[in-house]
């Protein structure tokens, strides 16, 4: 293996670090923190361990965090978890992550956070039978169309669509203190832990609603200030999701009350209800919604950079390894993208809950490769340790190895909540024609006698 210290030549830092923090705090801030609460308050049953488990959930999030920092401004690429796969694992490895990503991963969080947003755009025009899927078709379009415009006009309307989307959360955070104490009596702290069946699954929606906090390995070649810009904007991103979240756990429960809260279906709606009158609950469907098309704009932003990394390696897709230098973008992955996200959500129409269907579609294959990930960081410190290494994970080898345990505990979890619906098989089947795919291409690139370059 070769020292990859710096970035491809072609691809220039035109990434402004505010504009990276937006985009890392918009993907991971999505409709789950507006539905999860009620979930991990009921299942724990106790206000003081509801608060710890978002805790750890945090710790644990920003432990992984740590591990993509140390890879990131070692290994900066715009293939990210492409690219650190690639080095560790070879071009085969890479590649069926790279298929799992287009198919299914990226494109299916894409087609997932349409759905949400298709919802609750539904409340306020209803486009008929299959109105959601029309909006989140939509949507893509509209998205897909900003991106191609370039990296300019994307993480402009990131910034501005994250700070209107950290607004509404502040504006729970504002009701929970301003409303009084629900009737139903004082909340209790720390009265009866939670059994460990139970912090597993409280654990698993914690931790989803910290996902995506990983993309940020796709921006590292792009950001203006080179690897240390990279650790800041990391930790300042996890930092930034960790004080908002708790934030408006802590609203929740004490304008709504453990009982209150762990029995509402839109408890943010309800606490906004109570403190500012009935328009404010109505408003929070335009937050929802507005969380969602943040989160959308940016998977798509980092998604196709997947796509341009594995055009960029196999000669074969070379169109897909096409970056427009006047717009810093790959035109050709955002479209692939696209279509590949759309024909998802045609999909989702076929199921009862299409945000359901992609994410049993989606969490499985998305945590088994966040944990091939964590183990590539164990092996390139073996492997490859003339690479410089501006950051290196503290504690190590415990931080990595915490990480890449609840990586593999999530992947249990989420096969087995997903193993009886249909979903998941449509899933195993496209991981099974990403395999077929890499044989062809690689017969392909034998009998021509092509050699594939690094990217």
């Amino acid at each position: 293996m070769k020292p990859d210290s710096a970035p491809p030549a072609k691809i220039l830092r035109l990434l402004q670090p505010f504009s990276a923090v937006a985009l890392i705090v918009g993907i991971v801030i999505g409709a789950g923190i507006f539905k999860t609460p009620s979930l991990v308050a009921g299942i724990s049953g106790d206000a003081g361990w509801a608060l710890v488990l978002w805790m750890v959930g945090a710790l644990i999030s920003i432990a992984g965090a740590l591990c993509y920092a140390e890879l990131c401004t070692a290994y900066p690429n715009a293939g990210g978890d492409y690219h650190f796969l690639h080095r560790a694992f070879g071009r085969n490895i890479s590649f069926i992550y790279g298929w799992s990503r287009a198919t299914i991963i990226n494109t299916g969080s894409i087609a997932l956070l349409a759905f949400v947003f298709g919802d609750y755009m539904s409340t306020l025009v209803n486009l008929g039978t299959y109105s959601s899927a029309v909006w989140a078709l939509l949507i893509v379009i509209v998205l897909t169309v900003v991106n191609l415009a370039g990296i300019h006009a994307s993480s402009s309307m990131q910034t501005w669509l994250t700070l209107i989307e950290i607004v509404g959360l502040l504006a729970v955070v504002a009701a929970g203190f301003w409303v009084d104490a629900p009737a139903s009596g004082a909340l209790q702290w720390f009265a009866q832990a939670p059994a460990p069946a139970q912090w597993g699954l409280c654990l698993v929606f914690v931790l989803l609603t910290f996902g995506g906090w990983n993309e940020a390995a796709y921006i590292s070649a792009e950001l203006k200030g080179g690897p240390r810009t990279m650790v800041w904007v990391i930790l300042a991103s996890m930092l930034t999701l960790t004080v908002i979240y708790l934030l408006v756990n802590t609203a929740l429960l004490f304008g709504l009350g453990l009982n209150g809260l762990s029995q509402s279906k839109t408890a943010a709606g309800d606490l906004l209800g109570l403190a500012f009158g009935p328009w404010a609950q109505k408003a929070l469907g335009l937050f929802v919604a507005i969380a969602a098309l943040t989160s959308i704009n940016a998977t798509m932003f980092v998604g196709a950079r997947t796509n341009f990394a594995v055009g960029s390696d196999w000669k074969a897709l070379r169109k897909l390894g096409q970056w427009e230098l006047d717009i810093g973008s790959p035109k050709q992955a955002l479209t692939l993208q696209a279509l590949i996200s759309m024909g998802l959500i045609a999909l989702g129409t076929q199921e009862a809950d299409g945000f359901s269907a992609m994410v049993e579609f989606t969490a499985p294959v998305f945590w088994g490769f966040l944990f091939l990930v964590g183990l590539a960081l164990l092996w390139l410190r073996q492997a490859d340790p003339s690479t410089p290494r501006p950051f290196k994970v503290p504690l190590y080898p415990v931080l990595p190895l915490i990480f890449c345990a609840a990586c593999a505990w999530l992947t249990y979890s989420s096969v087995t909540y997903a193993i009886s619906q249909k979903a998941i098989h449509v899933s195993l089947w496209l991981i099974a024609s990403g395999v077929v795919a890499l044989l062809l291409l690689r017969a392909r690139e034998k009998t021509v006698g092509q050699l594939p370059h690094q990217i």
